[in-house]
């Protein structure tokens, strides 16, 4: 059984990679975050499907605080489209709060394989892609086809309990034509109205289905932890202004790169874990 001083320690140290890699790619840092929660948790005694399904929603708890302070960052630097990012934002949240719901109801092994498959595709799409930037391409401006994307993607985000910007970076170069440095910057933004929604979603359908207020791992608040969602966030909201200082100090190929080996990274970990490997890579 793992002891208390021990969690804090190791939540506290996640939040560090966790807020680095929002602020430098965009992301909510869920490739961190639900691996070392759902070890964590069950280390300590929880059954794997609450711990899993407290791992997702205590992640987007601790996404909202830290894609605010990114957002900041990018902003800044004049690289976050906030028109863009509050279409796509409430909408993905909508979906979010759907999405939430039908993860109560499908089996999560599944899920990771089909989630993994998605984001490794999505990321040999980005590497064979051409930037905007090369071709000379404008970016789309229509907030209905920003907002066709968004919902989608917002149930994705939200049966997965990500922040979504492992998804929406890709998207919004590939398909919507932004610059990787506002891609990043707008999908940190995004990422604070996603979260609300995922928030929202894991809480009610929690306490729908009568989890406990105290636990052995904390308060919880319907799939919420409140102790490890604020031991994470103390330390990711930080690290997320530094992400962000790195990010605009590489060129956009660098980062993409960066980005794309990130999301194969995550694609094979999810695949892994659903088709229950512990392989060496």
């Amino acid at each position: 059984m793992m002891g208390v001083e021990t969690e804090v320690i190791v939540f506290l140290i996640t939040g560090l990679a966790v807020g680095f890699a929002s602020g430098l790619l965009g992301v909510g840092g869920c490739f961190i975050m639900i691996p070392v929660q759902y070890w964590v948790y069950t280390a300590m005694g929880i059954n794997p499907k609450l711990a899993t399904m407290v791992a997702f929603g205590t992640n987007l708890m601790v996404v909202f605080p830290t894609a605010i302070s990114g957002a900041i960052a990018h902003s800044r630097r004049g690289f976050v489209w906030w028109r863009a990012a509050i279409v796509l934002g409430v909408t993905g949240a909508l979906g979010a709060m759907v999405g939430s719901s039908i993860a109560e109801m499908l089996p999560k092994n599944w899920l990771r394989i089909m989630f993994g498959l998605a984001v490794i595709a999505g990321a040999l799409r980005m590497l064979t892609a051409k930037h905007p930037e090369e071709i000379g391409r404008e970016p789309v401006r229509n907030p209905l086809i920003w907002a066709a994307w968004g919902f989608p993607l917002g149930i994705v985000t939200g049966i997965i309990g990500i922040g979504g910007g492992v998804l929406m970076v890709p998207v919004m170069v590939v398909a919507l034509g932004f610059g990787m440095h506002v891609a990043v910057g707008t999908s940190t933004a995004l990422m604070i109205f996603t979260s609300l929604g995922g928030i929202a979603g894991y809480i009610y359908n929690g306490i729908k289905a009568g989890v406990p207020l105290n636990s052995p791992i904390g308060h919880l608040i319907g799939y919420v932890n409140v102790e490890s969602g604020l031991l994470l966030a103390a330390t990711s909201v930080l690290m997320a202004q530094v992400g962000a200082r790195v990010a605009h100090r590489l060129p956009a190929k660098h980062l993409k790169y960066v980005f794309v080996v990130v999301m194969l990274y995550m694609g094979w970990k999810m695949i892994e874990s659903g088709l229950g490997l512990r392989l060496p890579f």
